[in-house]
């Protein structure tokens, strides 16, 4: 054992390599000299400077007492200067000895209101789900046309394609409901001679509700070939001659138009029922002669209908993206955007433009040609003016015409006041003067379509927090 190892702590490692540099070596070596300086000779380094100038100062300035004067003021000087200089580095030192502190932790960002309202949803369309044991059609897992109903709710097809919807937009969060269930439920529903229809109208297939449920259930995975037979029998009888009321029908062409681009992309009736769209503008003389829609494609046209155009361009950009578009196509649908971007009326959350509507489907029953079938439809009409601002094609027109600002204005106040028309993310349809109300599973679907599609639209990942 060395002379060095002797008494030495067993617990107190030996430094085996050179010294390490202590906070004063090296690079500190000039604030050392000047701690020493300012801490132990600030009073000699005064009196140095105080005795160099008395001597060198000739005495001709102004006798002895001016070279005393001289002298001393500049000794205390530099005497002062001194101590100012050591109790600066010593402060430096101080400071940069100091542990740093650990920045704040980052609070993580308190969830919006959005995610409440679509889990409140989502509980809500579960807790009332209906399940029936059809002895002809076998287990039915569901809903009917709306939530609430005082009879025993027994599922429907409009009912439950929207409910089917709405869960895929979801995201079917847990497993107490299954797509295979409403799925399967959904053709059970079917009607024995094909198609499906709303509970209003009968064991007669109509266009608009099977091309509904035929979209629902392609977006549910549902494949091409299964859907064909349907596909075909749903265009068969959408024609002039079947279904003449339908194919006048704004709001029943443009259901049909996106369910088949969702079913059957390559259909062949795809091109007609475009241009049966197009050709059924109308010019509106109150708004620079632009073209929009009304509910009916054929004369009378009835007077221009915001929700009506709103669906007609929401139809016309999905079919764009799929079929693509001519300059003829092109033209009438940003036409039907300009029409939307020109809303006269103010403020935007409560004008004119996003009054809800409602309207009736007529047509003469096959069986008594002389009695009618109704169809009543209501328009949650901005809903459609939020999905009809929110296309790729209108954004687009708003930058060429220099109207983003408008754009993005009436965008907020029609989402603005699709917000206020929900409680728990489910939304409400008053009947008439009374103040009772239903709860239609299609608006609550489109409620949260719209806002969803809306929040997607706006989301802005921050950079920071990206890898």
């Amino acid at each position: 054992m060395s002379q060095q190892q002797v008494g030495r702590d067993p617990l107190r490692p030996v430094r085996t390599g050179p010294p390490s540099p202590g906070p004063d070596d090296g690079a500190s070596r000039p604030g050392r000299f000047v701690g020493w300086l300012g801490g132990l000779g600030c009073v000699a380094a005064g009196y140095g400077v105080f005795q160099f100038l008395f001597q060198v100062l000739p005495g001709s300035l102004g006798g002895e007492a001016a070279q005393y004067l001289i002298a001393s003021v500049s000794g205390f000087g530099t005497a002062l200067a001194a101590w100012l200089a050591a109790a600066l580095v010593r402060a430096r030192a101080a400071e940069a000895a100091r542990p740093t502190a650990p920045p704040p932790p980052v609070a993580a960002p308190a969830p919006g209101p959005l995610p409440q309202v679509l889990t409140a949803a989502y509980d809500t369309l579960v807790e009332q789900v209906s399940v029936v044991d059809d002895p002809d059609r076998g287990r039915l897992t569901g809903w009917s046309h709306s939530l609430g109903e005082s009879t025993p709710s027994r599922p429907t097809s409009v009912g439950t394609a929207y409910g089917l919807q709405i869960m895929l937009d979801l995201g079917m969060t847990d497993g107490r409901l299954t797509p295979g269930e409403l799925v399967d439920t959904l053709w059970r529903l079917r009607l024995p001679g094909g198609g499906w229809s709303a509970r209003s109208q009968g064991a007669e297939p109509r266009p608009e509700v099977t091309a509904l449920v035929l979209g629902a259930l392609a977006r549910a995975g549902v494949s091409g070939e299964r859907l064909a037979q349907e596909v075909d029998r749903c265009t068969a009888a959408f024609t002039r001659e079947h279904d003449h009321a339908g194919r006048e029908s704004t709001h029943v062409v443009t259901t049909v138009l996106r369910g088949l681009l969702r079913a059957a992309p390559h259909c062949a009736a795809l091109p007609a029922l475009r241009e049966a769209l197009v050709d059924g503008a109308i010019s509106d003389p109150g708004r620079d002669h632009l073209r929009c829609w009304g509910y009916r494609l054929d004369p009378p046209y009835g007077p221009p209908s915001p929700p009506h155009t709103a669906q007609a361009v929401v139809a016309l950009e999905r079919a764009a993206r799929v079929l693509g578009e001519n300059a003829a196509v092109r033209a009438a649908r940003e036409d039907g955007v300009r029409w939307l971007l020109s809303c006269p009326d103010a403020p935007h959350h409560a004008c004119l433009d996003l009054e809800n509507a409602r309207e009736e489907v007529r047509r003469p029953r096959t069986d008594d040609p002389a009695r009618h079938e109704v169809l009543n439809v209501r328009h949650f009409t901005a809903t459609w003016i939020v999905r009809a601002l929110l296309s790729r094609g209108a954004l687009e027109v708003a930058r060429q015409d220099g109207l983003e600002d408008t754009w993005r204005e009436l965008l907020d106040g029609a989402v603005a006041a699709v917000w206020a028309g929900q409680r728990d993310g489910i939304w409400s349809w008053g009947r008439g003067d009374s103040t009772e109300l239903r709860h239609p599973m299609w608006m609550t679907y489109q409620g949260l379509a719209a806002l969803r599609g809306h929040a997607v639209w706006t989301y802005r990942p921050d950079d920071t927090t990206t890898a």
